[in-house]
């Protein structure tokens, strides 16, 4: 059994293909540095990130892969989940070592498997989109939060900052515990010192963090959603279908 040690980063991971092919040596287990070995190995080889190699990985890719193959391999890695590197890992050798070989091609396990990983991220990234609720604060910022089971904000930075271009505001993971903001010109990502205050955590802010008008809005908010109700059509079932529960302690309606 040969073993690959990485940083496990992105870069990484494409630096282990690179140097897989230079030793034409190729890994049955990808892990982090200071992952605990198995008790039985024949190798090990530490991976050191290049980003001249990743590049290269990533340009060979982009010629063999769509626009849309592309993004479906980006969120496979997103999901954060054990088993997504050596998965991509082994996608991005047929890539390279099948001549026919297809995206669409769901008879094969690994293809059907990421194909269907990269659904679930961007399932999660609809969801982060439909359901993330603004607070405005005292100093004019737009305070979002969430904890996404993968790590998907990255991939709606694009549409806030399309959609609120002129406002300024500040989306956060707490479950990372890191987000995003927006200034009014740029995106930044940022981290807090404090990462355990409560409203970093439950997402609601206290009254001396919140614009004077904040928790009218929210109020308003409340009873708009509530007059819209059509109490004989309730489905519950259905209603956590379609808004899971995991949610709910984030959206003002439900507060």
């Amino acid at each position: 059994m040969t073993i690959f040690l990485y940083d496990h980063t992105f870069e990484g991971l494409l630096t282990a293909l690179f140097d897989a092919y230079f030793r034409k040596r190729f890994p049955d287990m990808l892990l982090t540095d200071g992952e605990p070995l198995p008790l039985f190995y024949d190798e090990s080889y530490t991976v050191t990130t290049d980003t001249e190699k990743a590049e290269r990985v990533w340009k060979g890719l982009q010629k063999k892969l769509s626009a849309g193959g592309l993004s479906c391999f980006s969120q496979c890695w997103l999901s954060e989940l054990p088993e997504a590197p050596m998965l991509m890992f082994r996608y991005m050798r047929k890539v390279f070592e099948s001549p026919g070989f297809s995206e669409t091609n769901f008879a094969d396990t690994d293809v059907l498997t990421l194909f269907q990983l990269s659904k679930k991220v961007s399932g999660e990234r609809y969801r982060v989109l439909q359901f993330m609720r603004f607070q405005k604060t005292a100093e004019g910022i737009y305070f979002g939060i969430m904890a996404p089971i993968y790590n998907v904000i990255p991939l709606t930075i694009e549409h806030f900052r399309d959609r609120f271009t002129d406002q300024r505001w500040l989306i956060y993971d707490s479950r990372r515990q890191y987000g995003y903001y927006y200034d009014g010109e740029m995106v930044n990502e940022i981290t807090f010192t404090e990462p355990r205050q409560a409203h970093l955590i439950t997402g609601i802010l206290d009254d001396d963090l919140l614009a004077q008008d904040e928790r009218l809005i929210q109020s308003m908010w409340k009873n708009y959603f509530k007059s819209i109700c059509i109490k004989e059509r309730i489905n519950p079932r259905k209603h956590k279908k379609d808004l899971p529960v995991r949610y709910w302690k984030y959206l003002t309606e439900k507060l």
